[in-house]
């Protein structure tokens, strides 16, 4: 073999290295998701487009410490368990208004029907949140290059609202959506606004998003609590043009939405019926790169009733029949299992049962099986901290790593991390105190977050 086809032999072995980090054989809500690089999968306030046969998510890419704009992010997936990297789609701009130390959020994607261009629509804005627009740019192929364009017109002024979302109706109109409950019909080509369609109803209703079954659309949003989670709410009526009539919650009450916010709803269709996927974000300020995870789950879509009664940690969907099943993690262990090893001040408590639990920076418990994907199940609470996962081989070679956050406003047992199916061998789990939460506040000075560091184990789950 010459040089020359041996190095294209190393560079045809490394990219199939590179796609056969693990793979998943359904959703997982709430934990980190690895796409084929073995790289936590960033895309916040996010959206998906079917184009062929192929799912596109787009979303946030984001730095910790700071809520500066990274960068959107495409990613592919045949299936929507795994995703592949495809490219940054919109990059930091060397300057101007999404520029370095700007804002930008909310990313949507929909195809012109006309043009057949990809058109990208996000809410720019200052840091400070002073600035604030609807943004668009362009691409000729769904994984860009975009090229940012500057503010969407009305009337030939921008709209000044932040939180924005996009719906593309049956007949291929499409929709800008702002907070408040606005509804901006757009242009034919996609680059403007030709009508205020529907008129804020209320202050909040942050989040939006439309979904649409038979003749009934179902418009979905948030309170606003910076970036604390709260119960989600929304409203129906018959045309865009409303009127919209209040529903009440999609999640049972206190739930906080499942601990998630309003980003997207995609409707898979099959044979069989169609499957409305709740897309939401787990946000987990500051860190939003580290440890902000995604709850995606089935809507029941009944007249004018949408819910999302239970919560399901791990779900399939077929997409040739659009039918939902829900499957098992894999083989339980609990906390007290002579095979989980502990390192520290970790101790059971009676208020949350059998959890162990400890909030002292670097303890740490260690689980090593022989199989192919380990996770585990913490008690989420308001004095939740920051874990680091790590998860190696036999040959003390690192398979994947992640930061946790395991704040909740109310004490819920979770799935916390799962790892990609391997193959089978012998691996090692090991997670780690950090002696960090998550503390913010919002532009009212009022403070959320964590009250202390406690990182739990409930079960470790094994195959």
């Amino acid at each position: 073999m010459n040089n020359k086809l041996y190095i294209l032999f190393l560079l045809a072995c490394l990219s199939l290295s590179a796609q056969t980090k693990g793979k998943y054989s359904a959703i997982y809500s709430g934990s980190p998701w690895f796409d084929n690089r073995g790289q936590v999968v960033s895309a916040h306030g996010a959206c998906i487009v079917k184009d062929g046969n192929t799912y596109y998510l787009f979303g946030e890419k984001h730095k910790d410490k700071d809520n500066a704009f990274d960068g959107f992010t495409c990613y592919s997936s045949k299936d929507l368990y795994n995703w592949k990297f495809e490219s940054i789609a919109l990059p930091v701009q060397p300057t101007g208004k999404l520029g370095p130390s700007r804002v930008g959020e909310r990313v949507k994607v929909m195809q012109c029907p006309k043009t057949k261009e990809y058109v990208m629509y996000m809410h720019a804005d200052s840091l400070n949140y002073k600035d604030q627009f609807t943004g668009y740019a362009m691409a000729k192929k769904i994984t860009g290059p975009y090229e940012f364009k500057g503010p969407l017109l009305f009337n030939g002024q921008p709209i000044k609202k932040w939180d924005m979302g996009t719906f593309q109706d049956k007949d291929g109109s499409g929709y800008v959506l702002l907070h408040g409950g606005d509804i901006y019909r757009l242009a034919d080509d996609y680059k403007s606004i030709t009508e205020h369609v529907n008129k804020a109803f209320e202050a909040g209703f942050e989040s939006p998003a439309i979904l649409r079954k038979g003749d009934m659309y179902y418009f979905l949003g948030s309170h606003l609590t910076s970036w604390e989670r709260n119960d989600n709410y929304y409203y129906t009526a018959t045309s865009l043009h409303g009127p919209w009539t209040h529903r009440g919650l999609f999640a049972p009450e206190n739930s906080l939405t499942w601990n998630s916010q309003t980003t997207f709803v995609l409707p898979v269709e099959g044979s069989k019926g169609t499957t409305y996927m709740f897309m939401g974000d787990r946000w987990a300020y500051p860190n939003q790169a580290s440890s902000a995870t995604y709850v995606w789950q089935p809507l029941t879509v009944e007249g004018t009733q949408l819910s999302i009664p239970q919560f399901k940690d791990v779900w399939q969907v077929d997409l040739k029949t659009g039918q939902v099943t829900e499957v098992k993690t894999g083989r339980e262990i609990e906390n007290t299992d002579k095979q989980i090893m502990y390192k520290g001040n970790w101790h059971n408590t009676a208020k949350n049962g059998t959890e162990s639990r400890s909030d002292v920076k670097d303890d740490s418990f260690t689980f090593t099986f022989t199989g192919t994907r380990v996770g585990f199940y913490s008690l989420a609470g308001p004095d939740g901290g920051h874990a680091r996962v790590l998860l190696q081989n036999q040959k003390g070679e690192t398979v994947c790593t992640a930061l946790l956050d395991t704040y909740s406003k109310y004490e819920v047992s979770s799935l916390k991390f799962i790892s990609p199916e391997l193959p089978k061998g012998q691996y090692t789990l090991t997670v780690t105190v950090v002696g960090e939460r998550g503390n913010w506040s919002d532009k009212k000075k009022n403070n959320y977050g964590s009250t202390g560091n406690f990182v739990s184990v409930d079960k470790v789950v094994v195959q």
